[in-house]
């Protein structure tokens, strides 16, 4: 196909992933070089300026742009008024779609949709077409039967309400607009007059993109008149459940139309996952994780592609100075009844309080009423804000001349006027109630000076509104409610409040949070999202959509390869049947996957015999007790199975603060040695036990300190080789961004990536692609293992676990400290990934032969201590078993450590060699306890970090009543 720079290229990328991550690259590229700025919402915020729109309209394409893009949406970017029999006047309408294809450099966009206009006679037709071709625009001229029949009736009484889960309309409604079976007739025909008009523009080699629900049928008319033709479609509202969708008479032609596509695009992965699920419970077709595969074998692929905004433009808006002066007669006109620390000096005389705002288009999908009673419930519950705060709700008038909406604007009304009733003064009422549009630099000036933005829609397919609060708050931290039900939740839920807006408890109990929140929390909100937002912007969306269109045969034809290397891959992994593959590796080795397999078909253990552990605590003379930090020491957080899981608190590890005074008596305990094995960074041990005396051992156990005795020690190999962490990076940066709410944890020797509260089945779909690609990739000759957990994925070096780390710990604490008893009771509680599993086995005094004729037992060989010991996988270290049921061993060879200058830490093996039994450990005597998980290789199992608690303040206890 000309102009496809894909087709009759050998150097196409052999994988998807491949492909994508260079387009990643090259998005940056072209961000980076954009020129064009303009606002993106379509959320209300009224009159804007198109200056550069309207530039971008009419200027002709700078360079020499591989292909055309034809863009068919129902409106055009541009508003069309008969000034006389041929002459036209154009005006720029509001709407980010223009702006999204700004930085799609590639590409020539040409627009086709209606102008907004009837256009009877053959003389304005002519005039209209020659003046928006000027703007590089294709008109579509619709009567007023076919506009009303299709726009107004099937589109806006049909699907609207049915994709936002209102429903069907009753026959009543429809009556208003003849019948149903006409509304449709007429969708389909307006639908095929798009298509003609299409089809007069289209070049060969030329990309077709068409735009939201009233269009659904425009991908089938295009390909039954060329099916070489390449054809996108995208979905700007939500998309319902399957059962909702069943509903909908004309369901099966609707699905089937849009999978004539090549491509269909949807804000989230829910959105594209009804989709799915709709074309199989209804058409009977196979769902894949790339799409949907149709009766002939030909696939469909969907995939979630979250809009942004022109965040710059938003940004740069703030320093405009019409702007700055929105925002000073804002001050004025709000004194007393809000605060800021970048204007506290200047009213620092003043008693100010906080400002909450809500923009929203006067609709029933937008949760207005619910928002309003939520604040009164919080004005009920909270007389001392009463007078502090003020909530400013712009309603922008949308449909006034349908009745559902006059309704809607009476009851908004209502509930104002009587909560400014009960709670307001002569001087001031709590709610101000705007029913107008605002201009863009009023909006932005208005989003400066809040503190707390609200937004409760019932149903949205994103919600821009959210983006824009969060652009132009860098400066004051505002807080964001949110509610789960818009689209934005996905991706703004790492730093929102997220709320369910029909509970106005919830809401409310919300609102109190928000504005009793410390600096130091808003801050962090703040930060999480404003990276999204600048990052994740309406050019990079657009591009991201666009690019891969172009090469879809490519794409297509590279599909049978990429599924049979991912089919080997999982075969020689056993990734999915958890078995040995002989066949395919020629080896009988045991992989990590076997490994998890046996852990999840192990019987369930029993829970942790509290007293047991406790009186055995006090008979013996020398315990070491060695705790996992994340889920076992922690803060309990908000479970994941809702998406309103706190993430900031999650992802900043802090200590239990009632685990402060059990684990100082446990400290300082002259019997007991405390040891916190994490895979935490070592930072993060050191913020939070930093001022205990016990042994840090971060990385698992590839960093180690005592708190008292120095700094961190380094335990890996002199030549361990971390090149591949850069590349490793990248590609972890590249899901993070196409996953929402996931993230990455850099640290010295490994990289982790979590997607704990991202959707959890598109996270793990996305986790099987980032194996395939690493596998075959950035690791495919690095000396690594790929760990996964319930909801991550990390790399780190061969052989790094739990379980090898605690031969070298043992070794640096009886260096430093002389045993003058071997230890004799060992407490191993975490709740650790099934890779690190191997430390609750290291001191078991009893294990099963390899053999499984008699036992075995484990020595400490001072033979098995290498100056640097190498990453390697745990081994069995083979001995004789011990008399009276007991394991001896031995101490390693005795080494100095010495501080680097950058503060890391090398070895000197000494010439003094010593050598006596560091453990003399009876199996009663040994408490290996997993945390949160039943079927594990530990004795042993104990509920949550509550558990932990209480467990560790009964020792504490006890070790005191001895002293």
């Amino acid at each position: 196909m000309p102009g496809n720079k894909y087709n009759g290229n050998s150097n196409v990328p052999s994988s998807r992933i491949s492909r994508l991550l260079e387009l990643r690259q090259l998005k940056r590229t072209s961000r980076a070089n954009n020129e064009f700025s303009d606002n993106n919402s379509p959320e209300p915020g009224g009159g804007h300026d198109f200056s550069h729109v309207e530039k971008y309209l009419a200027d002709a394409v700078a360079g020499s742009p591989t292909q055309r893009l034809l863009v068919v949406a129902n409106r055009l970017p541009v508003s069309a008024v008969r000034r006389g029999e041929d002459s036209w006047s154009l005006e720029i309408s509001a709407g980010g779609l223009v702006s999204a294809l700004l930085g799609v450099k590639e590409f020539e966009a040409r627009w086709i949709g209606w102008a907004g206009v009837n256009v009877p006679d053959e003389v304005g037709q002519n005039a209209l077409t020659k003046a928006l071709a000027e703007k590089r625009c294709i008109p579509v001229f619709l009567d007023e039967e076919i506009v009303h029949q299709y726009y107004n009736g099937y589109c806006n009484n049909i699907l609207w309400p049915l994709f936002h889960y209102l429903g069907l309309p009753q026959e009543d409604r429809l009556a208003t607009t003849r019948s149903f079976q006409s509304q449709f007739a007429a969708y389909k025909k307006a639908n095929q007059m798009f298509a003609d008009v299409v089809n007069q523009h289209y070049e060969e080699g030329d990309v077709v993109w068409c735009h939201d629900y009233h269009l659904m049928f425009l991908p089938e008319c295009l390909k039954k008149h060329n099916s070489n033709m390449k054809v996108g479609w995208f979905l700007h509202t939500p998309f319902p459940s399957s059962e909702i969708h069943r509903t909908l008479p004309s369901r099966s032609e609707l699905l089937r139309a849009v999978l004539a596509a090549d491509l269909v695009g949807f804000h989230t992965y829910d959105y594209a996952r009804h989709f799915v699920s709709a074309c199989t419970r209804i058409l009977g077709l196979e769902g894949t994780p790339e799409g949907v595969e149709d009766d002939q074998g030909r696939l469909t692929r969907v995939a979630a592609f979250p809009i942004g905004i022109d965040s710059d433009r938003f940004i740069r808006a703030l320093e405009v100075p019409q702007v700055q002066e929105h925002i000073k007669e804002l001050m004025e006109r709000f004194a007393g009844r809000k605060c800021s620390s970048v204007w506290y000096l200047v009213h620092m005389c003043l008693s100010w309080d906080l400002v909450m705002l809500g923009v929203d288009r006067l609709d029933m999908i937008k949760g207005i009423p619910q928002k309003i009673l939520a604040f009164e419930k919080f004005l009920e519950e909270n007389p001392y804000w009463r007078d502090r705060v003020v909530l400013l709700q712009i309603a922008v008038p949308t449909r006034t001349d349908v009745p559902e909406y006059q309704k809607l604007t009476s009851q908004v009304h209502e509930i104002v006027g009587r909560i400014n009733g009960r709670f307001g003064t002569l001087s001031r009422v709590p709610i101000h109630h705007l029913d107008r549009s605002l201009d863009f630099h009023a909006l932005c000036a208005l989003y400066a000076v809040t503190d707390v933005a609200l937004v409760t829609s019932l149903r949205d397919g994103m919600n821009l509104v959210s983006y824009e609060f969060v652009a132009c708050q860098d400066e004051k931290k505002g807080v964001l409610i949110l509610s789960e039900f818009a689209g934005a939740a996905q991706s703004l839920g790492a730093g929102a409040l997220l709320v369910n807006p029909w509970n106005i408890t919830e809401v409310a109990a919300a609102i109190g949070k928000a504005l009793n929140m410390s600096d130091e929390e808003r801050e962090k909100r703040h930060q999480i999202n404003f990276l999204h937002v600048t990052e994740h912007t309406a050019q990079e969306w657009a591009e991201f959509f666009v690019r891969p269109l172009p090469g879809q045969i490519a794409l297509e034809s590279a599909h049978v390869n990429e599924i049979g290397q991912w089919r080997d891959f999982l075969c020689c992994n056993a990734f999915m049947n958890a078995s040995l593959c002989s066949d395919c590796c020629g080896t009988n080795e045991l992989n990590d996957t076997v490994v998890e397999a046996q852990l999840r078909i192990t019987q369930i253990r029993p829970v942790l015999p509290v007293d047991c552990a406790v009186n055995n605590f006090l008979n013996c003379s020398n315990r070491l007790l060695i705790l996992g930090f994340n889920a076992a020491l922690t803060e309990a957080i908000d479970t994941p199975g809702r998406r309103g899981g706190d993430q900031v608190k999650d992802m900043n590890f802090k200590l239990h603060p009632e685990l402060n005074g059990p684990l100082s008596v446990l400290c300082n305990d002259p019997k007991s040695t405390i040891v916190i094995l994490s895979g935490s960074r070592r930072i993060d041990l050191d913020n939070n036990f930093g001022d205990y005396d016990m042994w840090l051992a971060a990385e698992h156990g590839m960093f180690l300190r005592h708190t008292r005795r120095g700094d961190w020690m380094t335990t890996m190999p002199e030549h361990l080789n971390l090149d591949w962490i850069p590349s490793v990076y990248h590609v972890f940066e590249y899901f993070k961004e196409r996953t929402p709410r996931s993230t990455i944890e850099l640290r010295d020797t490994s990289l982790v990536w979590n997607y704990k509260y991202a959707d959890f089945e598109f996270g793990r779909l996305q986790a099987r692609d980032m194996l395939q690609h690493l596998w075959t990739g950035p690791i495919s000759n690095a000396s690594v293992e790929v760990v996964q957990g319930s909801r991550s994925v990390e790399v780190r070096p061969v052989g790094v676990t739990k379980g090898s780390a605690i031969d070298r710990i043992l070794g640096e604490i009886v260096h430093s400290k002389p045993l003058k008893s071997p230890i004799d009771y060992v407490l191993c509680i975490g709740h650790f990934l099934e890779k690190d599993e191997d430390v609750y086995t290291f001191f078991e005094p009893e294990l099963p032969s390899d053999n499984g004729n008699h036992p075995r037992t484990k020595a400490f060989d001072t033979s098995k201590f290498p100056e640097r010991p190498p990453p390697k996988p745990p081994a069995n270290r083979g001995g004789s078993k011990a008399s009276h049921g007991k394991t001896q061993r031995s101490t390693p060879n005795s080494e100095k450590m010495t501080n680097h200058s950058n503060g890391g830490v090398s070895r000197k093996q000494s010439s003094e060699k010593t050598s006596w039994n560091v453990l003399d450990l009876k199996k009663d005597d040994y408490f290996s306890c997993a945390v949160g998980r039943t079927r594990t290789s530990a004795r042993y199992t104990i509920g949550s970090s509550d558990d932990v608690i209480s467990f560790l303040t009964r020792l504490a206890e006890a070790s005191l009543s001895v002293s």
